[in-house]
Parts: structure tokens; sequence; C-alpha cells
């Protein structure tokens, strides 16, 4: 079995990688630092998985996995994200994945999903199917109309992420970052930071502090 690892932190796929080849015996593991080296491996090397990150630096983990998915359509992608907010779940599993789990998982649990998937199955952290199941389609309509990468833009500026930080972690300039930022709220229909903010906790893409 070929599983191939999608993370921009090296430290990260090292310890994954060794942590599957070590509970999967079977398992050869190949890493890849963003999506386009993704995008470039795959073809060459046919995995059984791609376990892929949703921030990537350049190509998101999501366009990256629409991609993939176009030109593969049997490969089977999970995705393993330090984010846990539904909408991005639902972004992941619209692109194509068959699984999602986030990196606060126990390894049994990374291993568990692994094994379903390449089964036939599909797996979702249970914390996140269920409360995608008591949520079902709940969605504003404003989210429907933006592209992945705005989708990750506008939850990086409800975070509060600076925009040099994002043209930074994303390697676009920060004149594209402004770019984005117009567009996004003419899309959204927002002016300020603040209704961005208001916006994401509405659709349950950051938690309500009060």
């Amino acid at each position: 079995m070929k599983i191939l690892l999608v993370d921009d932190h090296a430290v990260v796929r090292q310890g994954y990688a060794n942590l599957l080849q070590g509970l999967l015996p079977e398992v050869q593991v190949s890493e890849a630092a963003s999506g386009e080296e993704a995008l470039q491996l795959v073809p060459g090397l046919i995995p059984t998985l791609v376990i892929m990150d949703i921030s990537l630096p350049g190509i998101s983990g999501l366009e990256t996995t629409r991609r993939l998915r176009q030109r593969l359509p049997q490969l089977r992608v999970l995705f393993f994200s330090m984010h846990d907010e539904l909408p991005l779940v639902r972004q992941a599993l619209a692109a194509g994945a068959a699984g999602y789990i986030t990196k606060s998982s126990a390894p049994e649990i990374l291993v568990e999903a692994v094994r379903r998937i390449m089964a036939g199955h599909a797996y979702i952290e249970q914390p996140l199917a269920t409360q995608l199941a008591c949520n079902p389609g709940q969605q504003d309509p404003r989210l429907g109309s933006m592209s992945q990468r705005e989708f990750e833009i506008f939850v990086m500026l409800a975070k509060g992420t600076p925009a040099r930080q994002i043209a930074e972690q994303l390697c676009i300039s920060g004149k594209t970052v402004s770019n984005y930022l117009t567009v996004l709220k003419n899309k959204l229909q927002v002016s300020s930071q603040a209704e961005f903010v208001h916006l994401a906790i509405d659709t349950g893409i950051l938690r309500s502090r009060a």
C-alpha cells in the first residue's frame, strides 16, 4: 500500500510517516511539502491513499484534492488538519475527500481512518461526524459563493491572521491578499474585520468566546 503524506512541516510529516510505517508495516510512505509537489508526484507514484493537510503554501489542500480527484477519480484522500470547523469539513468532503480527522486525534484514530478508507468506507472523526449529523446542510449561502482559496483566506482573516502572515503562509504577495480581501468583502457583503468575525461565528466557522 502506498501513502502520500502532504504537509508543509517536515517534522510533522516525518513523525506521522514513522507512526504509519510502525503500525502498518505493509505501508510505503512518501512525502510532499506542498500541493504543487503532490500534483507532480502522484501521477508517477499512484498512491493508494493521500493524507492531506488543508493549510498548505501555494495551492491549498482543498484545491489540490479537487485537482487530484479530477485526474484520478479513484484516488482516496483523507484530510488530516488542525481545523475542526464544520464548514471546512464540508468543503473537504465537497472537494472529494473520503475522510476527515483532526491532528488532535490519538494515533490509533489515524490508523483506523487509514484502514477504513482503504477498505472502501468513508471515515469522519466521531465528534465531527456527530456535529455534521446534528447540523445537516446548515450553511449560509454566501459561503457557497466563494472559491476554495477564497474560503481559506476568509477563515484566516476571521481568525485575525494579519495579511502579511497570510501572504507568507500561502506563498502569495501582499497585493494578492489585498485583492482577495476586496473580492471577499464584495461577495460576503461585509466591510470590516468585525463583520468577518461575526459572519464566521454565525456560520459556525469560529466559536464565540462569550
